[in-house]
């Protein structure tokens, strides 16, 4: 059950990052680089924080020979 902090820690660290960058002097094509990644970074942060947090799927348990 860490995945959620680790998600939210993620994503927390890519809105950092990405201010970081923004105010930066950096040339623009690194700085859209940066961003981009720092996209692709808080996208996989939500995916691990709310995948532990669906319901889970159902199974059927059938009874073993």
């Amino acid at each position: 059950m860490r995945t959620p902090v680790y998600g939210g820690l993620l994503i927390v660290g890519a809105m950092i990052g990405a201010s970081m960058v923004w105010l930066s002097g950096l040339p623009i094509w690194l700085r859209n680089l940066l961003l981009v990644l720092a996209l692709v970074a808080a996208i996989a942060g939500w995916i691990m924080t709310f995948r532990d947090l669906s319901q889970p799927l159902r199974r059927s348990r059938r009874p073993r020979p």
